[in-house]
């Protein structure tokens, strides 16, 4: 797995935004299955209310696939996994991502631009 990746990953695992925020692209948009977020509060918001929503979750990729990398732009798919508790009762699930990486400069670190989600039917 590449390193944004995994530092993205690890960051949502800290169910602190502070520390996911480091990861995301100030001008990030998330398509998630139920609606669409633009900028970091908005992104912010939809995390906080999925961690309320499933307690002591853990998050993971499985089936990593770069379909694109350069020097500036990475491009992942991946299945994404998630286990917790929704109102005291284990729950789990996993669906399909779509993650943008970009660097804003050249030497910068990488900020996730674009990330897309769904459920598997």
């Amino acid at each position: 797995m590449h390193e944004a990746l995994e530092q993205y990953i690890n960051a949502t695992n800290t169910h602190d935004f502070a520390e996911v925020s480091k990861c995301v692209h100030k001008d990030a948009v998330y398509y998630f299955t139920d609606r669409t977020c633009a900028g970091i509060d908005e992104i912010k918001a939809y995390f906080e209310k999925g961690w309320a929503t499933i307690a002591d979750e853990k998050y993971w990729a499985t089936d990593v696939n770069y379909i694109l990398q350069t020097s500036s732009t990475m491009v992942c798919t991946y299945n994404f996994n998630y286990a917790g508790y929704v109102n005291g009762k284990y729950a789990e699930g996993s669906g399909r991502a779509t993650n943008v990486f970009a660097k804003e400069d050249e030497g910068g670190s990488w900020k996730l631009l674009h990330e897309h989600l769904s459920r598997i039917r």
